[in-house]
């Protein structure tokens, strides 16, 4: 002013409805010219999770072509895995985090009246506000093609999807010859590092329910994480595409999914994004979680420093998976994951209200799981821990018998009594009345009558004839030793011992466990598949990787891998016999004095070679029994499984001594 002082303006009004103004225009943009309706992002009612909670179903799964939350402009979903989450459109708040990045923050608008807010949407967190200034809010997603090397180890194959931050590639490891996973972005973004402690903590929680980080690193510009690949898995929004869960399957997936999440939250884990694109079920009937912490540091969403808030935000998540699971519907207005959302009128109502025939059960756990007021009063579960007790608590919903077919009643065939030809010339006397069914004896009542006589004269006749032939046999062995009693003849209880011991069967020994056994690669192969070698069921299997190319020095990639048979002390074995998926080649080794002190670190060539086939089934018979503990089948050569790649599977194992 002209005095020299300086006049202060209030441009928190004229901030907050530029912001608002910028921010539906965008939006306009993103969605296609379909501005979202006012109120869209604003805060959530009681029974709706607030800002610190997460959507409980749009993210994408690192185990698959779903790492992304893309728009309009994403490419079509080729072929690969069965876990694409790009047909999932935008939320609100999920435009509004990646506006988040590029737009300056201003003071916040003025609250709403309570009166003027409506139900909220499918809730999504914004930005982590936390981030270092100094780095660029928005880098674009580093541009690779078919292809191209990263870190000199992964080749580039196939884009999956891609964000204006980071994109996901199906690659494969030269090393190792394997399909892998491959995120890329932007080392110098806000969220890299983030990333990078993310990846890193995933891969340390070892749990093979979880998805494995297999490698994560900053090379010059590029950051790049590297998981798992689950060629034959399916996510929960393909197993729902064509109506909802049996009883049984449902209760499966929700308490596996629940033990898995409950112990990463012991450990210190957290999911933050748990969503249909992230829980995979194996050929084998097992259900994965990937995309643990990775996939909310990639879109850029908070840790929440709160124990509980993230606790109860993977909850929250667990719920609305078993609400979709149960019902075919999304449990929030949104249309998500090809599930048709909820009416506004029906929200926080249970499964049961929303479809007829749902489990009782099941539907409560997941209204109290899903919502902070249940139907009914019911007490809501807040923590993973809670909801595994709860599910603990309930009687076990078991996969109902198969009905088995009802096969027509084979005809008796009466050959006392064959069908004559009708007598024309006999005609019923209407005038007589016939007797009542009871006092007119059937055709089957007289055949059983003669088949009960015939069966009596049969069995006299036997023992009559028994007892005649063994009078004669003594006699005569009387006359021809003169007089004299003669020894016994052999008899069968006699003879007994001698033909036990020549076809004595072998004794079964139990096995305590089964380790895989790999030291040609860089990681255990398939540990939690390990029990099912030695079940005691031949349909269910242990299987190793998938292999591009087979074992031997051409290309040199590895001579073999196996399965280490620890029978827990010290036994005197015969026999071992070994069911393959496929025709296999396979060695029975025994640990040398090399390593008997240590088999699990030993390299093979401590191990002694007591026998070596090839088929289906492996019978490998001792010819002097080995005193041993551990046992190793050692595969050298693996079938082509039904994509044509190598994979060697161990169906079943037996040891006898």
């Amino acid at each position: 002013m002209a005095d020299g002082t300086k006049a202060v303006v209030d441009t928190s009004a004229a901030d907050a409805a530029a912001d608002e103004a910028a921010l539906a225009a965008a939006i306009d943009r993103l969605a296609g010219g379909k501005t979202a309706p006012a109120g869209a992002a604003d805060a959530p009612s009681p029974d709706s999770p607030a800002g610190t909670d997460r959507e409980a179903g749009d993210t994408a799964s690192d185990d698959a072509p779903d790492d992304s939350d893309d728009g309009p402009d994403s490419p079509a979903a080729p072929a690969g895995e069965e876990t694409s989450e790009i047909t999932a459109p935008l939320s609100v708040r999920e435009i509004a985090a990646e506006l988040a990045a590029g737009t300056p923050r201003s003071k916040p608008a003025p609250a709403e009246p309570a009166a003027a807010r409506r139900r909220p949407t499918d809730p999504q967190p914004t930005v982590d506000p936390r981030d270092t200034a100094t780095l660029p809010r928005t880098l674009p997603a580093p541009l690779r093609h078919s292809g191209d090397m990263i870190g000199h180890r992964y080749r580039l194959e196939e884009c999956i999807s891609q964000t204006e931050t980071f994109s996901s590639w199906r690659a494969v490891d030269e090393k190792l010859r394997r399909a892998v996973g491959v995120h890329l972005m932007a080392s110098g973004h806000q969220r890299a590092r983030k990333v990078l402690a993310a990846a890193k903590s995933a891969a340390l929680l070892g749990d093979p329910r979880f998805v494995q980080v297999l490698d994560a690193v900053q090379e010059g510009e590029l950051v790049y994480v590297v998981r798992e690949w689950l060629p034959h898995a399916s996510d929960l929004a393909k197993l729902l595409a064509d109506g909802p869960m049996e009883p049984h399957e449902a209760y499966q997936m929700v308490r596996q999914v629940t033990d898995a999440v409950a112990a990463a939250h012991r450990r210190g884990q957290a999911h933050l994004r748990l969503t249909p694109r992230c829980v995979l079920r194996t050929d084998s009937g097992q259900y994965r979680i990937n995309g643990i912490a990775v996939d909310a540091a990639l879109r850029g969403l908070p840790a929440d420093d709160d124990t509980d808030d993230a606790q109860r935000a993977d909850t929250r998540a667990i719920g609305a998976l078993l609400f979709a699971a149960l019902t075919h519907r999304w449990p929030y207005p949104e249309d998500r994951y090809d599930l048709q959302g909820l009416p506004k009128g029906l929200q926080n109502v249970a499964p049961d209200q929303v479809r007829a025939g749902v489990h009782k059960g099941l539907s409560e756990l997941a209204a109290r799981a899903l919502f902070d007021h249940p139907p009914h009063h019911a007490a809501p579960i807040t923590t993973p821990e809670e909801l595994a007790r709860a599910i603990s608590l309930m009687p076990r919903i078991r996969q109902p018998e198969p009905e088995l077919p009802a096969y027509p009643a084979p005809p008796r065939h009466n050959t006392h009594s064959l069908p004559t030809a009708p007598n024309p010339s006999r005609v019923a006397d209407p005038a007589v009345a016939p007797l009542p069914p009871s006092s007119r004896p059937t055709a089957a009542r007289r055949t059983r009558r003669r088949l009960r006589r015939v069966v009596k004269a049969t069995a006299w006749t036997v023992a009559l004839g028994a007892i005649g032939l063994a009078s004669w046999q003594f006699v005569d062995a009387m006359r021809n030793n003169n007089g004299a009693v003669a020894s016994p003849l052999p008899t069968a209880s006699s003879a007994a011992p001698t033909a036990q011991k020549a076809t004595h069967a072998p004794t079964p020994i139990p096995v305590k466990e089964a380790i895989s056994y790999n030291p040609r690669g860089d990681s255990p192969e398939s540990t939690y598949l390990l029990p099912k070698a030695f079940d005691g069921d031949p349909t269910t299997a242990w299987s190793t990787k998938q292999y591009f190319d087979p074992f031997g020095p051409k290309p040199p990639l590895k001579d073999g891998t196996g399965l280490l048979i620890d029978l827990g002390s010290q036994q005197s074995v015969s026999s071992v016999s070994v069911q393959f998926v496929g025709t296999t080649t396979a060695e029975l080794r025994i640990p040398g004095a090399q390593a008997a002190a240590n088999p699990t670190g030993a390299q093979p060539e401590a191990f002694t070679v007591l026998d070596k086939q090839s088929g289906t089934t492996a019978d490998f018979t001792l010819g002097n029994p080995a005193n041993t503990r551990y046992l190793l089948i050692w595969l050298t050569s693996l079938p082509k499984d039904t994509e044509g790649k190598w994979r060697g599977q161990i169906a079943e194992v037996k040891v006898f001594g």
